[in-house]
Order: C-alpha cells, then sequence, then structure tokens
C-alpha cells in the first residue's frame, strides 16, 4: 500500500471530471499512470493514455499494480470487482457513500484475491518525490517533501495538514497512507502501521486519528511492540459524549471509541499523543527524528 518508482498505475473512470484532473496531477509529479478505463471510450486515449473497455482488459495489454477508483457509488462495486479479477494488488477506492452490502460483497472477493483494498472512502496514497495515487495534493511540494517520517490518517484534509505541518518543521516524509472513513475499510491503522513498520526508509510514524470505531486502539497493541518513534493526534477531544461527528466511522459507543479511550490506549503503549498537531514536529524533533 506504499506506492513506489515503477510501480504501474490504472485509472478507472480517467474521463470524467476529477478522474481527469488528479489523473494529469498525477502524471505531473512521476506517478507511472499506463492505463484508463471507460467501457464507451475503450480503443481511445486521454491524457496520453491508453483507454481500456475494462480492468481486465487493460491488464491483458499492460502490467497493472495498483489500480484508483474514481467511479460514482452505485457503480463502484463492479469497478471494483473488475480491479480484483485483473489482478491488481492495490485497489485506492476514493468513493464514498458506497452502499453497505455492494462494500462487503467487495470485500467477500478480495478475501479470495491476492488484491489489497485501501478504502473505501479514501483520499488516496503519497510518497513523496515519486508520486501520488488519489485526491491528496502530492504534486505539492510545500505540502509533501521527501523524508524518513511515515504518516496514517483516516482524513484527507488532516492528514494534508498534518503533512503540511511537517515540511515546514523541515520533516519530509517517506509515505503518506490515508485510509479511509468509512466503517468498514480494507486497510485498518494497524495494517498501515505494521506496513510503516517494516518499510526501510520509514524511521518514525505519525498516526492521526479520531473519535469513532477502535482502530486506534487495536493499533496501540502493535505500536507497544515497535522500536521505531510514533506519536499521535486525535481529532474530537471537545466533542460532545456520544455524538456521532466527522467520517461515517466517527461513531462512539460506550466510551469504547472515544477520545479519551484511544489516548490511554496509545500512551499506555508508549505513543505520545499531542494536544494540537502544531505540537506533532516537537515531539518528533524530541525523538531524533529529522
Amino acid at each position: 500500500m506504499i506506492y513506489r518508482r515503477g510501480q504501474k498505475v490504472l485509472v478507472q473512470g480517467i474521463t470524467g471530471k476529477q478522474g481527469s484532473f488528479w489523473a494529469e496531477k498525477m502524471l505531473e509529479c512521476g506517478t507511472d499512470v499506463v492505463a484508463g478505463v471507460n467501457p464507451k471510450r475503450a480503443g481511445d486515449s486521454h491524457l496520453g493514455i491508453p483507454i481500456f473497455r475494462s480492468a481486465v482488459e487493460a491488464s491483458r495489454e499492460q502490467r497493472c499494480d495498483i489500480s484508483v477508483i474514481f467511479i460514482p457509488p452505485t457503480m463502484a462495486r463492479d469497478a471494483v470487482i473488475d480491479a480484483i479479477d485483473a489482478g491488481v494488488g492495490t485497489i485506492v477506492v476514493l468513493t464514498e457513500h458506497i452502499p453497505s452490502h455492494d462494500v462487503l460483497e467487495i470485500f467477500a472477493r478480495a478475501r479470495t484475491s491476492h488484491s489489497r483494498i485501501v478504502g473505501p472512502n479514501t483520499a488516496g496514497i503519497v510518497t513523496p518525490g515519486e508520486g501520488f495515487i488519489g485526491i491528496m495534493p502530492g504534486h505539492n511540494p510545500n505540502i509533501f517533501m521527501p523524508g524518513n517520517v511515515g504518516v496514517i490518517s483516516r482524513s484527507g484534509s488532516l492528514g494534508t495538514l498534518m503533512c503540511l505541518n511537517l515540511t515546514r518543521a523541515g520533516l519530509g516524509q517517506s509515505a503518506f497512507i490515508g485510509i479511509g472513513g468509512d466503517p468498514i475499510i480494507g486497510t485498518t491503522t494497524r495494517d498501515a502501521l505494521e506496513t510503516l513498520d517494516r518499510d526501510e526508509r520509514t524511521k518514525a510514524v505519525v498516526l492521526v486519528g479520531e473519535i469513532g470505531g477502535a482502530m486506534e486502539e487495536e493499533a496501540a497493541e502493535y505500536a507497544r511492540t515497535m522500536k521505531k518513534p510514533v506519536v499521535s493526534f486525535i481529532a474530537g477531544r471537545s466533542s460532545p459524549p456520544d455524538k456521532k461527528m466527522g467520517h461515517a466511522g466517527a461513531i462512539v459507543t460506550g466510551g469504547r471509541g472515544g477520545y479519551a479511550s484511544k489516548r490511554a490506549a496509545l500512551e499506555a503503549a508508549g505513543v505520545r499523543v499531542a494536544d494540537t498537531p502544531s505540537e506533532i514536529a516537537e515531539f518528533l524533533s524530541q525523538a531524533h527524528v529529522g
């Protein structure tokens, strides 16, 4: 789920307004976009990229390591299953509001394949200096710059703010992983944390969490075993008790998933938790990262 230069990228929905805009930005910063999908324009090209009828058809002509989904909710299921059937290793699902029964079917199919789902409702993944997949401003050097800090976030906007703060402090990023804000997602906070722990370029991890769900508590169990420093910011400290806020996954039940529960679990695992995003760079400097 970390993009590396040389990996081949397929854009499903490349000719739409959003697909076209972000595919162009991906190309500008070096992402190796090699194919697009639009059944109505198969055989044409767009942005100099050949368009195919399906991901399966594209994969017969060109290796596709990663696919990104710019497809409306009611059609997203078929697009993701098409990418799974094509043998794509990582499928970045930007779409939100996909019907729950479609999401469950997608994950059922993914479990019997070699495909990993990032999302739904993710902003994407970024490797500064190499490329990005999705709708993060990976092309903007004022926000992202190469370095050794891995960043995990449910939220694209919070993730962007965190990377901006790090870059302004002179701390570059090894990778950004946006896991997505829906209640059911294919890559959890713990999954992303394990990936960055194995990544040789990553020397420290910033975990940007939110109230709701139990992913941060589950990630804390793994963080306890890590030698790399992990620091965190949890959004929602001032939210009213038992109130659903932000992403669809931000649901607090019986205290679990609340701010206090997440902070306590992380701090018990040795993770420093910041009160504000601006403190994160200082925490990393104190851990001699940079």
